[in-house]
């Protein structure tokens, strides 16, 4: 269902498979501890970075390195998993751009690229999202673009700091995404 190799681009932004030698700007991008308070693994460090790649290199997730075209930087990360050929869905998820990408709209753009692949490309049923229920941006950001609401798994994930995530699940069905491109304005 995944092509390790795959390569996603529209006028804003190219998505391409995160490679070892992205990781030194990378950590450039990632290295105030502050912006990982709701991430499950710290990329303030190489180490940290390093083990959070780790799943990416080892074929587990497509994680792709996040270049801005019209600067040619690399702005960040996000990738695909948690994907179940059997039921037709995959998670949108990994996601972080660096401070100064903040508020930019890529994320949006970038998201539009991701949805459109899952849905148009290779027909997936659902598109599922997670986060931390204390992240409130991200969890805005996820409404904004249409993304539903599920629910809440209590305590389901160990965070950085020993803390027990409650995790926010999102998604968008097949059958909602016509609308869902419709409505936004990426």
């Amino acid at each position: 269902m995944i092509d390790f190799n795959l390569r996603l681009e529209n006028g804003s932004v190219l998505l391409r498979p995160l490679e070892e030698a992205d990781l030194p700007p990378l950590l450039v991008l990632s290295s105030n501890p502050e912006m990982w308070r709701f991430f499950t693994h710290d990329l303030s460090t190489m180490d940290g970075l390093s083990e959070w790649a780790r799943p990416a290199f080892e074929k587990q997730r497509l994680q792709f390195a996040i270049i801005e075209k019209k600067s040619g930087n690399l702005i960040g990360s996000t990738a695909l998993g948690n994907i179940s050929e059997r039921d037709s869905r995959m998670e949108i998820g990994w996601t972080w751009l660096g401070v100064s990408y903040h508020g930019t709209g890529l994320n949006s753009v970038v998201k539009k690229l991701l949805l459109t692949y899952c849905f148009e490309k290779i027909g997936l049923e659902r598109v599922e999202f997670k986060t931390d229920v204390l992240n409130v941006q991200a969890r805005k950001a996820l409404k904004n673009i249409g993304a539903i609401e599920e629910g809440v798994l209590r305590s389901h994930t160990l965070m950085t700091s020993d803390r027990r995530r409650d995790t926010i699940y999102y998604s968008i069905l097949k059958q909602e995404w016509e609308y869902v491109k419709r409505e936004n304005d990426w």
